[in-house]
């Protein structure tokens, strides 16, 4: 694609991502949750996002399988108001939403092996309710622009104006490091463009080349996005970047899950398909005039994340303790 075209597309994506963002009021409705209260929390979801990491490592899902899920997730999270028994549900539904839109047909996982690998306590009538669910309530189709669409476009746009072919920018880094973010709900309050922005800045600034630089400083201007929110997010991708790559944590990795079909647990976790159909679904949606009263059950399963039921710290770790791994920082620091 030439550069005309990139810009132009790039134009595009910014004036129609404003339609795929999170409300502000609920996502800060789940950040300010209180120990013991019965909804949502900031920790609880992003503990289910490193599962959703997990999973899609696990299926060999694309980025983009994963970057939409979480979009799902966080869309409809900020817009209805859960209680953590519901939180499996949807997000598995929001995974299996997304690898129909992304991934190959021939690639799918089927419902029920998605269920049993993600040691989730409801029916595939469970999750073909839940899916038409979201589907209705964020009126999704086929597509969503995130951070990830913008990323992409940044890194062709770069590299098809930069002069100085030595110096390149490795995609799968920049990707792995969008990954990291989104495992904090923070960042998805987030503009999609700003936040890929941050990522490409910190990845140029850490190869050292002024010519991208440059062509960086262009595409904020061409997307006129501020100084203030670029440096905002910025700091805090660096602070994020810096704490993924301590010792104390890494990405999530699939291999753990594979003990989960040895033939004992297969049997164990097979008694799991005779759970009953859950109740109707009620609803309810977050507003900023409602009070912080707990809403009505939405499902009965009463099943944990992948994090809790393998013994997830919950408690400041960026990530839970069986997926980290000591010595495996891929992409991230040069």
């Amino acid at each position: 694609m030439d550069a005309f075209k990139l810009m132009k597309e790039l134009r595009v994506n910014c004036e129609q991502e404003v339609h795929y963002l999170p409300k502000v009021t609920g996502l800060r409705a789940i950040e300010s949750t209180a120990p013991g209260d019965s909804r949502i929390s900031a920790k609880c979801r992003d503990a289910k996002v490193e599962d959703l990491w997990s999973l899609t490592s696990f299926f060999g899902y694309s980025t983009q399988t994963f970057v939409l899920a979480v979009n799902l997730l966080d869309r409809f999270l900020a817009m209805m108001k859960i209680q953590p028994k519901h939180l499996s549900c949807i997000s598995l539904s929001c995974l299996h939403m997304a690898a129909k839109v992304t991934e190959k047909e021939c690639n799918l996982t089927p419902a029920d092996e998605l269920i049993r690998i993600g040691q989730c306590r409801f029916t595939v009538s469970d999750l073909a309710r839940m899916e038409k669910i979201v589907t209705e309530k964020l009126n999704f189709k086929s597509k969503a622009v995130t951070a990830l669409t913008f990323l992409h476009l940044y890194h062709q746009i770069t590299l098809s104006h930069c002069t100085d072919r030595k110096t390149t920018l490795n995609l799968e880094k920049l990707e792995a490091q969008l990954k990291a973010c989104l495992c904090r709900i923070s960042f998805s309050k987030a503009k999609p463009s700003v936040l890929a922005l941050a990522l490409l800045r910190q990845e140029i600034e850490a190869v050292q080349s002024e010519d991208m630089l440059e062509i960086a400083s262009h595409i904020q201007r061409h997307l006129k996005i501020v100084d203030a929110d670029l440096v905002l997010w910025s700091k805090c991708v660096a602070q994020c970047l810096s704490d993924y790559a301590s010792p104390e944590c890494s990405k999530p990795d699939h291999r753990k899950l594979q003990w989960i079909v040895s033939r004992r647990t297969a049997q164990s976790l097979h008694s799991y398909r005779s759970v009953p159909e859950l109740p109707t679904i009620p609803e309810g949606c977050w507003d900023e005039s409602e009070s912080e009263d707990s809403c009505e059950d939405m499902m009965s399963s009463g099943e944990e994340s992948l994090s809790s039921s393998l013994g997830s710290d919950a408690e400041g770790s960026f990530f839970p303790p069986h997926l980290r791994r000591q010595n495996q920082r891929q992409y991230l620091y040069a």
